[in-house]
């Protein structure tokens, strides 16, 4: 389709020109500032991409203090007092009233909340659900028990569900015909090696959703949340801040790496 070429033109070179750029305090390369606005039939997306290999793309929860960082002005106060700046966040998985996550939690290498293999009501349970996850320059989205058998030991990890898509193929559960339509997110890397973050600006069925991962060729994509669906992207100028949130993924220049 037309958009998917325009959209995955556009990503990749918005993406080629900021190698150009100069370099992060730490020596790292800055990260890529690759959101586009796009739509699809009358449907506006926000997608994001980025290099895992480039991009210091990271998981977060809670503060040093051990409280949840709730949303996305927090977090980035946080990261600028350690010197650092959040270029891109979105919310990152189902999480508990008190905003701890449902399933899989990894920040710098440590389990902050173990794996949920239960099937269930809801999205979560809605099996195969998936785990986007990163270690070192390589990042996945990965199907649950394919991740557990394969012994990922992640720096950074969220576990999430339904999956979108699975190996090219859009989830047997979600149906072409499903009339529910809500704001959505999802992450899927794709094709070309980037990962790519969309949130739909507008309602948007689960099908259509899904099925514009595999226009955009990411063969393995993972729903994030629906309904309060949320994105901060400073080079938009958007910060949507209205609803707490529970774990965080984002990415962030000019720290460190820690895992």
């Amino acid at each position: 389709m037309r958009f998917t070429q325009h959209i995955v033109k556009r990503a990749v070179a918005i993406f080629a020109t900021s190698l150009l750029g100069g370099l992060a305090a730490t020596g790292a390369a800055a990260a890529d500032p690759a959101c586009v606005a796009a739509r699809h039939g009358d449907t506006p997306f926000t997608i994001c991409a980025f290099n895992p290999a480039r991009s210091d793309i990271r998981t977060f929860w809670r503060d040093a203090n051990g409280d949840a960082y709730g949303g996305f002005d927090r977090l980035a106060e946080d990261v600028a007092g350690r010197g650092g700046r959040l270029v891109f966040a979105m919310n990152a998985g189902m999480y508990q009233p008190d905003l701890s996550p449902v399933g899989l939690y990894v920040e710098k290498g440590q389990e902050g909340h173990p794996v949920n293999r239960r099937a269930g009501a809801g999205n979560f349970g809605m099996l195969p659900n998936g785990i986007f996850w990163v270690r070192g320059p390589s990042a996945g989205v990965t199907e649950t028990r394919k991740f557990l058998a394969q012994n990922i030991r992640p720096d950074y990890a969220t576990q999430s569900g339904p999956m979108l898509v699975i190996g090219g193929k859009i989830h047997p559960k979600i149906k072409p015909d499903g009339v529910s339509e809500k704001t959505r997110n999802g992450v899927g890397l794709c094709e070309d090696g980037l990962v790519r973050f969309i949130i739909a600006d507008a309602p948007v069925t689960f099908f259509a959703f899904a099925n514009l991962f595999v226009e955009l060729k990411c063969p393995d994509a993972l729903f994030l949340d629906g309904s309060i669906s949320a994105l901060y992207a400073p080079d938009l100028k958007r910060n949507d801040g209205w609803k707490s949130i529970g774990p965080i993924v984002g990415v962030v220049e000019g720290m460190k790496k820690e895992r």
